[in-house]
């Protein structure tokens, strides 16, 4: 195995340089194979792997992208809270771009990421934007807010989410999964309930408790600013009226001819 240019990839990525760290574990794959490359993976740490990963750019292929093992992934993905990103975009790229790949088991990275500590917690940040939207498939089988299906067939209750496993799981999906594939997040939801029920059942619980300090946050900051607009009001009431008389009486009686 070529070892130093997993030397030279972390030291390229010390100094800022990305696309050259890339390049240089690509050419170890066109000089010894795409398995010399994939086994190397396994030695190279997962912060570096990650600051890879995250640069992904859409309109060009990554070698990395592509050879990277769900397991390799799993131990790179969790890192990405380091980054404190709170739009979680670069977040959704990423794992887009390695997941849906031609020929990869989407499912088969989801089960290794949610194996790997912290990683409910990135699947949870992927979909947490999309809460609502997430709460509202499992409720009805259904992305769309206004058709609710045959409540009889599709629609959850909240004791149904704490015993949701693949043993319990037994009703069939109410849509085509064609339907979803848009190789992001609702094709991800799809996966995680009918595909991984455990996975799915752990991340929408979290992401309802996420919620649930929103709007308690929402209600909070909403309450201060009544607060404060209220004790403006008071003050502007309390306050003495300003007194225009100058004391020029003539002036007075003049302007009032």
């Amino acid at each position: 195995m070529n070892l130093p240019a997993l030397v030279e990839a972390q030291h390229l990525i010390q100094v800022g340089d990305i696309a050259g760290a890339e390049h240089a574990l690509a050419t170890l794959a066109e000089t010894e194979g795409d398995q010399a490359l994939v086994a190397a993976l396994d030695e190279f740490p997962a912060k570096d792997l990650l600051a890879i990963i995250r640069e992904y750019d859409a309109s060009k292929e990554s070698l990395v992208n592509l050879l990277v093992t769900p397991e390799q992934f799993a131990q790179a993905v969790v890192l990405e809270k380091r980054y404190a990103d709170l739009t979680h975009e670069q977040l959704r790229g990423m794992i887009n771009s390695v997941i849906f790949r031609e020929g990869a088991d989407a499912a088969e990275f989801l089960y290794e990421i949610a194996e790997v500590e912290g990683g409910y917690d990135a699947i949870a940040d992927y979909l947490q934007d999309r809460t609502q939207m997430v709460e509202h498939f499992y409720r009805y089988a259904t992305f769309d807010l206004y058709e609710y299906g045959d409540d009889n067939k599709t629609q959850a209750i909240d004791d149904d989410l704490l015993s949701l496993t693949r043993d319990t799981e037994t009703r069939a999906s109410a849509i085509d999964r064609a339907s979803v594939e848009d190789h992001d997040w609702m094709e991800v939801t799809y996966l995680l309930r009918y595909e991984l029920p455990e996975i799915f059942r752990e991340v929408l619980m979290k992401l309802r408790a996420r919620y649930q300090v929103y709007l308690r946050n929402l209600q909070n900051d909403e309450f201060a600013e009544t607060v404060a607009s209220e004790e403006s009001e008071d003050e502007d009431v309390g306050a003495p009226k300003k007194n225009n008389d100058d004391g020029d009486d003539d002036n007075d009686e003049e302007s009032a001819l």
